[in-house]
C-alpha cells in the first residue's frame, strides 16, 4: 500500500521550519511580511483546479511564519529553536501518527501491512497555450507531487503536452520542484 511520507501540508510546515531554525524576531518578521506578499501575489494569480495550489501552499506557509513570531514573543525566544517550540514537536508526533494509521487500515492484521513509503516531492507546472488567441488562451499554473524532476516532468507532459491530454494544444513551459526546495530535506 503506498503512503506519502509527507503530505504537502507537512512539506511546506517542515519547509518553514527549517528555514526559521536560529532567526532572531526581526527576521521571523521579514519573513512574515515576504510570506505575506507572496500569498497576496498568488490570491490574484491564475486559478488552480486542484486543492494544492500556489495560494493554498502560500498561505500554509504565511500562517506558520506567523506563528512562529508568535511562539518567539510569548516563550521570549532570542532566536527560534523547533525543539523549544512545543507546537514543532507535535507535528511530527502526527505525522507519525498518520504513518501508523494508515499501515493499520491497509486490513492486514496485527499491523502487518506492508506500505511503501512514497518520498514524493511537491512541483509546479506552468504552461500555455499553442495558439495564443484561443479560447481560454491563459497560461496555466498546476501543483502536483512526484517521486522526480523526471516523473512529473512525465505526467505533466501525458496531462497536458499530448495531443489527447487535457489541454490538447499546449505547451509545458517549465516544471520546478516547490516543496521541499530542491537539496533540502532528501
Amino acid at each position: 500500500m503506498p503512503v506519502y511520507e509527507y503530505l504537502p501540508h507537512e512539506l511546506a510546515r517542515l519547509d518553514v521550519l527549517r528555514k526559521a531554525t536560529g532567526l532572531d524576531l526581526n527576521q521571523v518578521m521579514e519573513h512574515v511580511r515576504l510570506a505575506r506578499e507572496r500569498e497576496a501575489r498568488a490570491s490574484t494569480g491564475p486559478q488552480e483546479p486542484k486543492s494544492l495550489s500556489e495560494l493554498h501552499i502560500a498561505s500554509l506557509q504565511h500562517n506558520q511564519w506567523r506563528r512562529i513570531a508568535h511562539v518567539m514573543t510569548e516563550l521570549q525566544m532570542p532566536v527560534y529553536e523547533p525543539g523549544e517550540d512545543p507546537r514543532a514537536g507535535r507535528y511530527e508526533e502526527q505525522r507519525l501518527r498518520r504513518l501508523e494509521e494508515d499501515r493499520a487500515h491497509d486490513g492486514k492484521p496485527d499491523g502487518q501491512a506492508l506500505i511503501e513509503l512514497l518520498r514524493h516531492r511537491v512541483y509546479r507546472i506552468t504552461g500555455r497555450p499553442l495558439d495564443e488567441h484561443a479560447p481560454g488562451g491563459a497560461g496555466f499554473v498546476v501543483h502536483l507531487m512526484a517521486s522526480s524532476l523526471s516523473e512529473a516532468a512525465h505526467r505533466a507532459w501525458k496531462a497536458y503536452g499530448r495531443p489527447e491530454g487535457t489541454h490538447r494544444t499546449s505547451h509545458i513551459t517549465s516544471v520546478e520542484q516547490v516543496l521541499p526546495e530542491p537539496g533540502e530535506l532528501f
